[in-house]
């Protein structure tokens, strides 16, 4: 923790008589679990601070060190009222009484999701540093920046507004039956620096460090498809340190609409001495420009498109301090890939739309138009794409093996199954199953003697994404949370995390650990969102594929969860999110499809609740349609434990 890390500091006295006090409260008030699994409280209660009591303590110590907390977790959404999103009265009262009596105060957010922010220009702390909840070396990794030892260099992966009202999606987040994400596409930075600048206190990407950076753009080129930045970093300040930069386009207007930034690719420097330049290459498919037309108004329905213009390049340390660094010229509308359509809502509603301000080609008013609707019934293509019975054959002595060596196809081997065989081969075991590594999530594939029989082996998984649960007293290393890993802003770091962590499912004979979770924060009210990495498609997808690819450096993998939609945790199981397929496929599938595509993901968990009528679990169009026929995925799905599927309209 970070009090443990503290009192290691030989630099430093830490106030014993102080801890003294805290820790006798403690005793009389000790840590409140809630009733039961998944309702403890997102705050405990706060120690009254006296007068006295601060004063005392600003004559002993030169600054103060005030650490706020949150807890985290599923089945509940974090409210918009104190102790959970707000600062409860005892948390504003202590840094009221703390920041006039010391003149360096250092506010401390263990916290696994952005909180509001308005207490800052209120009270005014010294420093301020989002911790995350940061895994066992959490508490060193903040000792490390508060002694110095290193430069802080995370970027936010969200976007802070001043009020909770002012992000688009808080109007239709948290009815128990439906959410109509009339945002669409616009979520986060996208709607904010498109229609709402001034709402932003701290800006998407935005991040401070210990020294100074100079970005400046060397080259900006078409090359083989792909638009290429070089892009020269200097550490102008005093000290070591990071800089990330960050490279975001500016799509026409065209008939679609677009966002006025989309973030298309970053990357970290090194750690950069005083006056040390690094040029950073940075690479962008032109195909990733493209934006999707779910109504044809390009003449192209269901289908990604360039629209005629100009695509502007920015680039920077955040979304509001990158600058111009060149463009690229589409001559005519031009196709990119054609899709059919999938997973597009049944209920009709408006959806946000940009209205230029005359005289103003920056300026936009919030618009809104029709909702393209569902024209294909799902389950009109299972039917015609439901494949031929495989005869049964019985057992002909062929194993599982034999289908890897080569030697018969699958479809041959499957035809040996007997119904309860091929039942069975499906059905996970539930919680601490005897049959694999104690305390873990599930058993699945050969569960039964039928299964051993055929060499199908039993796989094992395990909860995550945040580090191996095993709940019978085995212990395992504990990951930061994927906000945290989202605020890296390090792929490469990430997936050197992530080849110890598949070391460590190697030992426990764990073949996939439950996670990366990878649904958007499309509202910070989400209570999962500690849980996930980004309001950002491409941080998300990118951070992702780090993951993935780290795990597989030991043989075992991650299971990419929630598909699709994830986005509230109250009546998760029940939830309808009404959503179009533009908003889906650009946003909220997009990190999915990174992960599959680049970094050959081979399992994924469904969510619990429905997108657009039909529950996830058993989406033809969701898990065939697009995850196997359009992204090629050969992998295994399996459902979130004991989850719902239906037919339409039941």
């Amino acid at each position: 923790g970070i009090l443990d890390a503290l009192k290691t500091w030989k630099d430093i006295s830490l106030n014993e008589e102080l801890e003294g006090i805290y820790q006798k409260w403690i005793e009389e008030n000790p840590f409140d679990k809630g009733a039961g699994w998944g309702q403890e409280p997102w705050s405990q209660k706060e120690m009254p601070l006296t007068e006295e009591i601060v004063k005392q303590a600003s004559q002993q110590s030169d600054m103060a060190i005030v650490v706020i907390g949150r807890t985290a977790g599923e089945d509940q959404d974090t409210k918009a009222e104190e102790g959970s999103y707000f600062l409860t009265k005892l948390e504003e009262e202590m840094l009221e009484k703390v920041c006039n009596c010391f003149d360096k105060v250092a506010v401390l957010l263990n916290v696994g999701n952005i909180i509001d922010m308005r207490w800052v220009e209120t009270y005014q702390p010294s420093a301020i540093l989002y911790t995350w909840q940061g895994g066992q070396e959490g508490g060193n990794g903040v000792l490390d920046i508060l002694s110095g030892a290193v430069s802080p260099c995370g970027k936010l992966t969200d976007t802070i507004a001043y009020e909770i009202t002012d992000y688009p999606s808080t109007k239709n987040f948290g009815d128990p039956v439906e959410n109509y994400y009339k945002e669409d596409i616009y979520v986060g930075y996208r709607y904010f620096e498109t229609f709402a600048k001034e709402k932003v206190q701290y800006p998407f990407g935005y991040g401070l460090s210990y020294t100074s950076f100079q970005q400046r753009v060397e080259s900006l080129e078409q090359k083989e498809g792909n638009i290429v930045v070089k892009v020269a970093v200097k550490n102008i300040g005093d000290v070591a340190g990071k800089e990330v930069v960050e490279l975001y386009s500016s799509a026409p207007q065209g008939l679609l609409g677009k966002p006025l930034r989309e973030l298309k690719a970053f990357k970290k420097t090194e750690v950069l001495q005083p006056e040390q330049e690094q040029i950073v290459e940075l690479i962008v498919p032109i195909k990733e420009l493209a934006s999707y037309d779910d109504g044809g108004k390009t003449g192209y329905r269901s289908a990604y498109v360039l629209e005629e213009g100009s695509y502007e390049f920015y680039v920077g340390s955040d979304v509001r301090q990158a600058t111009l660094a060149g463009n690229f010229f589409v001559e005519e509308t031009t196709l990119v890939e054609q899709l059919e359509e999938c997973l597009a809502p049944v209920k009709e509603y408006e959806r946000f739309l940009p209205i230029a301000v005359e005289g103003d080609s920056l300026c936009f008013q919030q618009g809104e138009e029709a909702v393209p609707t569902r024209t294909i019934p799902p389950m009109e293509k299972r039917k015609k794409d439901m494949p031929k019975e495989i005869p049964y054959t019985g057992d002909q002595g062929y194993q599982l093996v034999d289908v890897l060596d080569g030697k018969i196809t699958m479809e041959t081997f499957l035809a040996q199954l007997t119904e309860e065989d091929l039942v069975c081969i499906v059905h996970g075991e539930g919680m601490c199953s005897p049959k694999v590594t104690a305390g873990t999530a599930s058993a699945f594939g050969g569960t039964t003697k039928a299964l051993e029989h055929f060499g199908i082996p039993v796989a094992c998984c395990a909860d995550g994404p945040s580090g191996i649960r095993m709940s019978c007293g085995t212990t395992a290393f504990s990951l930061p949370n994927g906000t945290a890993i989202g605020c890296t802003f390090n792929t490469e770091l990430i997936e050197q995390l992530y080849q110890m962590e598949g070391l460590e499912l190697r030992k426990n004979q764990i073949d996939t650990l439950l996670g990366p979770g990878i649904n958007i924060h499309r509202n910070p009210l989400n209570g999962r969102n500690f849980e996930y990495i980004s309001e950002d498609p491409y941080v998300t997808g990118a951070m992702a594929v780090a993951q993935i690819k780290g795990m597989g450096y030991a043989g075992v993998t991650g299971t990419l969860k929630h598909f699709a939609g994830n986005n509230q945790e109250f009546h998760r199981h029940e939830i309808d999110s009404i959503v179009s397929e533009r908003a889906l496929r650009e946003i909220y599938l997009k990190g999915f499809e990174m992960a599959v595509k680049e970094a050959g993901a081979y399992s994924i968990m469904t969510t619990y609740g429905a997108v657009n009528g039909i529950w996830t679990a058993g989406s033809y169009d969701l898990n065939t349609s697009i995850l196997r026929k359009e992204w090629g995925y050969e992998g295994i799905v399996m459902t979130d434990w004991w989850a719902k599927i239906n037919e339409e309209g039941e």
